[in-house]
């Protein structure tokens, strides 16, 4: 009988038992409810039970013994409770899943002596006690998977007595005492989850290299010893994750033969020696964490970014790494997460780190010095750079102020004069003459000092930005100012928005718009949040300068002539709901404090030449600080542009 995924609701009849004929069961993946009644006991002829992912309630019915022909049961994904009775577990079963329910009480020693079980699966429950010491010794058994819970004592040593073992999953227990022996000859285990105990000891020679080996997950124990020169036999390794024990010795160059190898996390222990330089020839590596050791000599320097192309997470904190950092760094194309922090580095920050899109950097507690990269020069980036003495910066407290070069040259000095004597003509006479567009705003005066921020590294200044922002670039009005495309004469391509002088809403404060803006633009980078290039502002001009997208906004797409709308077959709409997805969960999630944008619309999604989305206008964007009276991120008003309220 298939009930199976048929949103069935109510209670399994007790009628049930009636079908004494019945071999096979299914009523899985329903919204069942209620207990398991007693009559399930009457089903003579039954083979497979399976009832997991319903709501099922109460424990297990002593009548299930009674089933001597049946060989697998999954009650699975309930929220059954009580023990494990005696008699269930001396049943013949093939197959005893009841993983995902609120089970509690020991494991009776009777389980280890089916001598057909193959597959024990009972996680996330809240059994305790030891497992049966036998188990495993009398059944070929393929599968356990005893996963959170609270069980102690040692682990059984028979589990793969009989060679046939292929997953072994134990971890979030408080198992102790050593890894068996017998574990290092079982070559038929390919998945191994052993993380988040009390197991201490060297692990045996053989456990590192069983030749089928996918993934080894042994970290947050108390293990020792050496990682095995033999671990190239487990060629087929994914994932090799032991940090939090206390194993020593140095990393041994075999594991670049590991091709297969996706992540590579050995933090918190005490390694020493240094990180092999093969390591860079393994192509599919996407994180490499070993922070916290005691590894030194240079970074790799032959990285590349075709080898470590999917590279994302690249951890060597807390070492005692030195030499200077490898430019080539800069040119991973998928690299976040770069994190060199408390080592021995010397040398200049590369200009080529700028390039990456990063979500956590951290260089500092080195021996860097030279001037910061202009990208880096931000208030955001300031954590990352402390503790290094020799560090200098234009803006950034409490790093040196840079200085500039001197010379003793008394030609030097006046040709230097009067070359600043001819600009500064020069510049007045280009003031002089230099207009603003009149589209109804007053000509703005340009002669007051501008003060500028730059978050990007840029080719021009605000100089070359006011010659275009006339009525023959404007591109797009808001309520907040005007926007204009300008061509500059590098070549480069920007959008420049410039603020209303004053505006007729009340409730639209453009100071706070402005600072809002650059506040929240300047503090974030994500690859679908539209770069904020720089600002300036003298108290009446306000100018934010932006990358340029080429197909405006997805309001215009989305709303334009047929051909607009056809560029957006279903692929590119997902590619563009997902990317906004992304940048809304960054700013939720991932920012401290988190930010809410509180305008998000269609007109705000603008789309670069490939259509992928940028989202846009930050000027309503609120942090969600914890203010005193008032909820965490409470709001005073109601935001958004006139006549619409973007979704909470």
């Amino acid at each position: 009988m298939y009930f199976s995924s048929l949103n069935l609701i109510g209670t399994i009849t007790d009628s049930i038992g009636k079908l004494v004929s019945l071999k096979n069961l299914d009523l899985s993946n329903n919204s069942l409810s209620g207990e398991i009644p007693e009559s399930i006991g009457g089903l003579k002829s039954i083979v497979k039970i399976e009832l997991y992912q319903n709501n099922l309630s109460r424990g297990l019915p002593k009548t299930i013994a009674n089933l001597r022909t049946l060989l697998r049961l999954d009650v699975s994904e309930n929220n059954l409770s009580g023990t494990l009775s005696e008699k269930i577990a001396a049943m013949p079963l093939n197959s005893l899943n009841l993983n995902d329910n609120f089970f509690e009480g020991q494991v009776p020693e009777v389980l280890a002596s089916n001598p057909v079980l193959h597959e024990l699966k009972i996680f996330n429950n809240s059994f305790s006690g030891q497992l049966p010491k036998n188990l495993g010794k009398n059944s070929d058994l393929l599968n356990i998977d005893v996963s959170t819970n609270k069980f102690t004592g040692e682990l059984p040593m028979y589990l793969c007595y009989r060679k046939k073992l292929e997953r072994l999953v134990t971890f979030k227990n408080s198992f102790s005492g050593t890894i068996p022996m017998l574990y290092g000859e079982c070559d038929s285990l390919n998945y191994v989850r052993i993380e988040q105990n009390e197991l201490s000891g060297e692990v045996p020679e053989g456990f590192w290299s069983h030749p089928g080996l996918t993934r080894l997950q042994m970290y947050n124990n108390r293990l020792q010893g050496s990682i095995s020169h033999n671990m190239s036999l487990a060629s087929g390794l994914v994932a090799i994750l032991i940090a939090g024990n206390n194993f020593t010795g140095e990393i041994p160059v075999e594991i670049c033969q590991l091709q297969q190898l996706v992540v590579f996390s050995l933090s918190q222990n005490q390694f020493s020696g240094v990180l092999p330089t093969c390591i860079t020839g393994l192509k599919k590596l996407q994180k490499v964490l070993v922070q916290e050791n005691m590894l030194f000599g240079e970074i790799p320097r032959n990285v590349s970014s075709l080898n470590w192309k999917a590279l994302s997470y690249f951890n060597l904190s807390g070492n005692k790494f030195s030499g200077t950092i490898p430019p080539d760094l800069g040119t991973l194309p998928v690299l976040t997460y770069l994190d060199l922090s408390g080592n021995l580095l010397t040398g200049e920050i590369p200009e080529s780190l700028t390039k990456l899109k990063l979500t956590e950097f951290n260089l500092s507690n080195n021996n860097l010095d030279g001037r910061v990269p202009l990208e880096f020069d931000t208030k955001f980036y300031l954590p990352s750079l402390l503790d290094n003495p020799n560090l200098c910066s234009n803006t950034l407290k409490p790093l040196a102020l840079c200085s500039r070069p001197r010379t003793t040259s008394s030609y030097s000095i006046l040709v230097l004069l009067g070359l600043c004597v001819i600009i500064l003509v020069l510049s007045l006479v280009w003031l002089h003459k230099t207009k603003f567009p009149p589209l109804g705003d007053p000509k703005p005066k340009l002669h007051s000092q501008m003060k500028v921020m730059a978050f990007q590294r840029i080719g021009f200044t605000e100089q070359d930005i006011f010659p275009y922002l006339r009525a023959g670039n404007q591109i797009g009005s808001g309520g907040s100012g005007r926007v204009y495309k300008v061509k500059l004469k590098t070549g480069q391509t920007v959008a420049v928005k410039k603020l209303w002088g004053k505006t007729q809403n009340p409730d639209l404060d453009l100071e706070t718009v402005f600072r809002s803006e650059v506040e929240t633009l300047g503090l974030i980078r994500h690859t679908n949040v539209l770069k904020l290039l720089f600002c300036c502002s003298n108290g009446e001009c306000r100018l934010l300068v932006y990358e340029y997208m080429e197909n405006g906004s997805l309001g215009d797409v989305l709303h334009g002539d047929d051909d607009s709308v056809r560029l957006l077959d279903w692929p590119k709409r997902f590619m563009i709901a997902l990317g906004t997805a992304q940048v809304l969960a960054y700013l939720h999630h991932d920012c401290v404090p988190p930010i809410v944008h509180r305008d998000v619309k269609s007109n705000n999604i603008l789309l670069d030449q490939d259509l992928r989305p940028r989202v846009a206008d930050f000027g309503l964007a609120k942090s969600l600080h914890h203010e005193v009276g008032e909820g965490p991120g409470a709001m005073s008003r109601v935001a958004g542009s006139y006549g619409y309220i973007a979704p909470a």
